[in-house]
Formats: structure tokens, sequence, C-alpha cells
């Protein structure tokens, strides 16, 4: 068995996708896997660190909405397809499992094509152009919340890295707040705006960060590795703000922390459900508004908090975060709210739905 798995250029396609590799191969040592990817992506690096092959193709970027640059997209896209093609066929393709981005539309076409079961996963609430394409040819199509408008799909949550999938927050809670210089029985407030950081987080959090430490919270904070690190006046006696670049072991800082004040990326929050840890959620203000519809169904079901960009204080901070992190009630029952809704087995779902699309017969 060879899959191929289309998913390129950021971050929130490619994890998933390598979640999933690492899935098939704890199932299956000998199963090949070839992933899909353009020279301009993160999957150049990502991909290869993790052991698998990448195959290049050229990147056709696609309009987020049906416009008239849609209409030049096929032109665009035939030497793109016809790359593809000739992967799978190199490879055998016994299943091509599609992420979206630059790389899953020309993966979707050549399968079908040449006949290869198709898999769709779509991570975000509202889905892109690419995997609403996809799941008209697919064979199944998973989904990460329970609201999905794909047809048919069946929601199953986001594939993770094992590191994440299998914390328990509560035994490696001594452990990583040692690493990171932290008390170990404060409450405790993980701030970060995804890898480059995010302004309006950082600005807050500095602004209200000598109120959190007055209150009795202590504060991990991931500023992104091009924004200026705050030199906070952490006084003895005072519970500590912590300012770092990035956080390579987000592992450790989840469960580091008893909630996190964050974007609304699909992925995070589906680790941040995964692992039950709570949230204030403030969606990125761009964009087709997804962060918000990522985020609505866990704070809908108890395990977290919703604040628009523009409304995001240090008043709101001091109003809504604060009592949760001050209430230990409080921050049980948003955990458990949290836990009860995250997935943590979908990349074991995923394989399953692999070897059904497989199973089922070559696509027409």
């Amino acid at each position: 068995m060879h899959v191929v798995l289309a998913g390129g250029g950021t971050a929130g396609h490619i994890e998933p996708a390598l979640a999933l590799a690492d899935a098939l191969r704890r199932q299956d040592p000998t199963v090949g896997i070839t992933a899909l990817g353009t020279e301009r992506g993160l999957e150049t690096r990502l991909v290869p660190e993790r052991g698998y092959e990448l195959a290049l193709i050229p990147a056709v970027p696609l309009p987020r909405r049906p416009t008239a640059e849609l209409i030049t997209v096929p032109g665009r896209l035939r030497g793109t397809i016809k790359a593809a093609e000739q992967v799978l066929e190199r490879t055998k393709a016994s299943c091509v499992v599609g992420f979206g981005g630059y790389v899953a539309l020309p993966g979707y076409l050549a399968a079908k094509r040449l006949g290869v079961p198709i898999v769709v996963h779509e991570a975000n609430a509202r889905p892109g152009l690419a995997n609403k394409i996809g799941s008209r040819y697919a064979k199944v199509v998973a989904v990460s919340t329970p609201d999905s408008k794909l047809r048919d799909a069946r929601y199953i949550g986001i594939p993770l890295r094992r590191s994440i999938a299998t914390l328990d927050r509560a035994a490696m809670r001594p452990q990583a707040r040692a690493a990171f210089g932290l008390d170990p029985n404060l409450p405790t407030l993980l701030v970060s705006g995804g890898s480059q950081g995010a302004r309006r987080l950082n600005e807050t959090i500095q602004a209200v960060a000598p109120r959190l430490q007055q209150s009795g919270v202590q504060i991990l904070h991931a500023v992104g590795p091009k924004n200026e690190l705050p030199q906070p006046n952490n006084m003895p006696g005072m519970p500590p703000y912590i300012p770092v670049p990035y956080l390579d072991r987000m592992d450790l800082a989840y469960a580091a922390a008893d909630m996190m004040l964050c974007r609304a990326g699909a992925m995070t929050v589906a680790e941040l459900s995964a692992v039950g840890l709570p949230a204030a959620y403030v969606p990125l203000p761009i964009g087709n508004g997804e962060q918000r519809l990522n985020a609505q169904p866990v704070v809908k079901a108890g395990g977290g908090l919703l604040v628009d960009d523009a409304e995001l204080t240090p008043e709101w901070v001091l109003g809504s975060v604060l009592p949760v992190l001050t209430d230990p009630h409080r921050l049980y029952e948003m955990s458990r709210a949290a836990a009860e809704f995250g997935r943590r087995d979908a990349d074991e779902l995923l394989v399953g739905m692999v070897h059904e699309a497989i199973a089922t017969g070559r696509a027409g």
C-alpha cells in the first residue's frame, strides 16, 4: 500500500498530514508514504524532518472565494495536475488523502483522472475551495467540527502529534513548570498568538501582566520570534511573568498552563480541546471568519471564552480571564468541558477511513 498526502503550504495543512503518516506507519511499518508539496511551502522542511518522501509540484494559488479569477484556474492547473499524476503513477498510489492548500486540488484531480480513491480531511469549520471540490470525488470525507457543511462528512477531529494526543497534563505539570521556571503551585496563564506572535495579544498581556501577578497569577508568554522580548519587572515574592520568543515544546507549555489566551486556528482549537486546556480565544480579525467558527463549538460546550480582537483589552482580561484563573472549580469545569469536546483519536480514525476508501474500490 502507498498513500500520497496532499496538504501543503502551512502547518495547519501539513501537521495533520504528518500525524496521519505517523499513524499509518505505526499500524504498518511497510506502508509507502509520499507527500506532495511546493518549493515555497513549509513542507520543504517539515516533511523531510519527519522522515517522509516529499515530491514537489508547481504551485497554483487558488482564490479563497469564487471570483472572476477562478475561470483561469483550470489552465494554470494543467501542468500541476500532470506533475501530480506522474507522482501517483510512480508510487503506484493506493489512495490520495488531501488536507487542503495549494497541492490538494491538483492531487484530487490527478487521482480522479487515474481512478485512485480520494479521502478528504477539512480542518476548518469553513471549508476551503480545494476541499469543496475534492469532496465531490472523495470516497470518504472527514471534518474537524461537528457542524461542517461538507456533504456526507464524518466528524473525527484533527489528527494530532502523539506528544499532544497522549499528553497527561496533570502528570507532566511538575516537570513542565520546572522547565519554564514557573512556580509549581500558582495558577498559570499561557499566552501565544501562533508561530509569529500577535501584536494585539502581546500588547494586551504586557499591559495587564502586573495586575495579574498582583492577583497571584503567573504568565508564560510566547511573543513570536520576530517581536521584541519584554523585560518584565519580576519583584521578589511576585508570581513570575516569563516571556519567551517561541515555544518548541507545546506539550510542556500546555501541561504547565491552567488556561490559554490565543488565536483560534483550527489546529490550536483541536489541540487545546484534546488536552482539556480551557482558553480565551481571540479570532484573527482578517480572513473569511473561519477562526470564530473554529472556536464556537468548544466555547458553546463550556470549554472556553470568545472575544473579538477589537474587544481584547486589559479590562476584559481582568474581568473575564482572571476570575476563571482564580476559581479552581470553574477551571476544573471548563477543562472537563474542553476535554469532553476534544478528540484525541482522529489520526487512528482517519487511518481506518483510508483503508475503507481503498477497500471500496477505485474512484470513478
